[in-house]
């Protein structure tokens, strides 16, 4: 399937879903998102893409882009995207250091690469993004963090 049918198929999903859910606010930033049993393994999980000023630069093309990541956590990665605003919970909040501090990269990717149960966020490796692809836009999200 192309790219463009397959974000077809996303936004499709996300239209669906925005015709049975009203927005509202994340209810644990800090929440961990990955099963507990998997959890370790997840931790464990090392970012093999190096956070250089190119490799960020490829994250913010891949999120603002192929990965369709501004269309639910938005430009500013405040979770404030027009897809996400119809999510319940809304999606994540890239800017919050909080979240950053508690999370480690393999979670993250944990996340894009099976989705998350009860939000929006569905599986986006292999479909859309390879895992390098998914690496470089976890470099890139880090970036939202401007403190704390």
């Amino acid at each position: 399937m192309g790219y463009f049918a397959k974000f077809l198929g996303i936004s499709a999903a996300l239209l669906m879903l925005s015709a049975t859910v009203v927005g509202a606010e994340e209810k644990d930033p800090l929440k961990a998102r990955v099963p507990a049993d998997q959890m370790s393994d997840a931790k464990a999980n090392k970012n093999p893409v190096a956070a250089t000023p190119e490799n960020i630069a490829k994250g913010k093309a891949l999120y603002e882009g192929k990965g369709t990541c501004f269309n639910c956590h938005g430009k500013n990665g405040d979770g404030q995207g027009e897809a996400g605003k119809v999510l319940n919970p809304s999606p994540r909040d890239f800017t919050n250091c909080k979240f950053h501090k508690k999370r480690k990269d393999g979670e993250l990717f944990w996340i894009i690469k099976n989705g998350s149960v009860g939000t929006g966020m569905i599986s986006l490796t292999p479909a859309i993004i390879s895992e390098e692809e998914a690496w470089t836009i976890i470099n890139y999200e880090r970036t939202f963090c401007k403190g704390e």
